[in-house]
């Protein structure tokens, strides 16, 4: 379901900004309003992302390989970080540079068609309102109860948070630039067109070094949720197997690597240690069905290692 609505969110915000961003270049050319062409390339960079997080979701789901064993998974985290960098470089620097540019030199939106930049940023906030409900009702799917802070933090699948800060990036930056536009307009000072564009170019920066941050920490290797890694020590201890330590790690938002120290009786026969793992290793699946890859190593107990002790790296997010 987190991949289907994840694909479900970014079709939607394609299409809205592709439309978009026409009907923004349109605007610039006949008002040659600095804060329209900085939301026109903010568009153009949204569907580069968009287009990125599908070719992304599209190669990972490549079948393993010898070169790369734990397949292709990780390919989401790539792509979406590449969409921080195109959000930070195309859209924030780019809006920053044009802003300081009609700083330097302000003119205020002349011309007969003076409306219609005011016409292209409403309409464009109601299409980017409803990306942005797409985003929030899929989003919703795999949210629980957690805060939209704590879901944009704890997602190992990029896609939904990637979309939800787009979305609601572009419909803070229209915000800003019908401000900068209308004040324009009203006071004929350029000026508060270059301010609109710098506060549009500010929050895509901001936007971008968040999106960086957490997919570096997914692209690293993040373990399982703290949720899921106590699942996954329930369904290995249910027979009375003890566990001398236990580590998870995501090979893609939708597959996980289990790992575990696992104590056996010492007079245990090597075929009652096969079924006990096979076992271990069926009841993990059905706890966490993501557990595509399970190592379970069998070791004595010993008193000086005690059953269930925790090593760096154990614990979920």
């Amino acid at each position: 379901m987190a991949a289907n609505g994840g694909t479900k969110a970014i079709v939607a915000a394609l299409a809205a900004n592709l439309t978009i961003a026409v009907m923004k270049f349109v605007a610039f050319l006949l008002t040659m309003s600095s804060s329209m062409l900085a939301e026109a390339i903010h568009s153009v960079a949204d569907s580069g992302n968009q287009l990125l997080l599908l070719v992304g979701g599209k190669r990972a789901q490549k079948e393993a390989s010898p070169e790369h064993p734990f397949g292709y998974g990780r390919e989401r985290y790539i792509y979406a970080f590449i969409v921080s960098i195109v959000l930070f470089s195309v859209g924030g620097l780019f809006a920053l540079f044009e802003a300081w540019e009609k700083i330097q030199d302000p003119h205020a939106i002349e011309g007969d068609f003076w409306w219609v930049p005011l016409a292209v940023l409403v309409g464009a906030i109601v299409a980017e309102s409803f990306s942005f409900r797409t985003a929030i009702i899929e989003s919703n799917h795999v949210r629980g109860q957690q805060s939209w802070a704590k879901f944009i933090r704890n997602a190992k699948q990029p896609e939904l948070p990637v979309i939800l800060l787009e979305d609601f990036g572009a419909l803070l930056g229209l915000v800003f630039a019908l401000l900068g536009v209308g004040l324009t307009l009203l006071t004929g000072d350029g000026i508060w067109d270059a301010l609109g564009t710098g506060m549009i170019g500010l929050l895509l920066v901001a936007i971008a070094v968040v999106l960086a941050v957490e997919t570096k920490s997914l692209l690293l290797g993040e373990s399982a949720t703290k949720a899921d890694v106590a699942k996954i020590r329930d369904a290995i201890e249910s027979d009375g197997t003890g566990i001398i330590h236990l580590k998870t790690m995501h090979l893609g938002p939708e597959e996980l690597l289990v790992a575990a120290k696992i104590t056996i009786g010492a007079a245990d026969s090597g075929l009652e240690i096969a079924r006990l793992i096979d076992a271990a290793e069926d009841r993990i699946r059905t706890a966490v069905p993501i557990a595509r890859v399970i190592y379970l190593e069998p070791d004595v107990h010993r008193a000086d290692v005690p059953s269930g002790q925790a090593f760096a790296g154990e614990q979920g997010a």
